[in-house]
């Protein structure tokens, strides 16, 4: 049965799931539950918090679906990030008016997907070196405004099209693209401004 609905499109999936199949949501979660959690865990850069807005987004998800609700044709990937996306937006919006408190932008920063690289074999100075250079790109990634920044993320580590970034962000290819072009341009000026070489 597994085998059957895996040749299903997410589409006769979630009409499958609609209509009282079980198995059909699990196959749609295992479609995109790394994709959905990349996303969250890049956002948030806390896995405990990225664990629950994820178990959130599928809740939602499914009560969207089970209501008859849903109703984005062929775009089920790009639905369920944004609900994810929307989500961490919340959590976002929460945690600012709970610690908007002056000098907390270091503690801010948190972890983020530099942390998970792979190191490899190297000397310890390569090391230290590349820890340095990423300690200051991660900084400078972080003071970009939020929808350069999330736009930057979506492309460069979950290798994301524009038409797939446009389409979970609710804008334009165009606007993907501008904020994309932005987030370089600003990353490019904040890197000489501080004297970060990206080489």
């Amino acid at each position: 049965m597994k085998n059957a609905l895996s040749e299903c499109t997410d589409e006769q999936l979630v009409q499958m799931y609609a209509d009282g199949n079980i198995p059909a949501f699990d196959v749609l979660l295992s479609r995109y539950k790394r994709k959905v959690f990349s996303y969250i865990m890049l956002s948030v850069k806390d896995y405990d918090l990225a664990n629950d807005i994820f178990q959130d987004t599928f809740i939602k998800a499914i009560t969207t679906i089970r209501n008859r609700k849903y109703s984005e044709m062929g775009k089920f990937s790009a639905w369920i990030v944004r609900i994810a996306h929307n989500l961490v937006v919340d959590q976002y919006r929460r945690s600012s008016a709970e610690n908007n408190v002056p000098g907390e932008v270091e503690d801010e920063l948190g972890h983020t997907v530099f942390d998970t690289l792979p190191v490899y074999d190297r000397n310890v100075e390569d090391i230290m070196l590349e820890n340095q250079v990423l300690q200051d790109v991660r900084q400078l990634v972080e003071l970009l405004p939020e929808s350069q920044r999330t736009v930057l993320l979506m492309r460069f580590y979950q290798n994301l099209s524009f038409k797939e970034i446009a389409e979970m962000q609710g804008v334009s290819i165009n606007t993907a693209l501008g904020r994309m072009r932005y987030a370089l341009m600003n990353l490019r000026r904040m890197a000489e401004e501080n004297n970060v070489s990206f080489a």
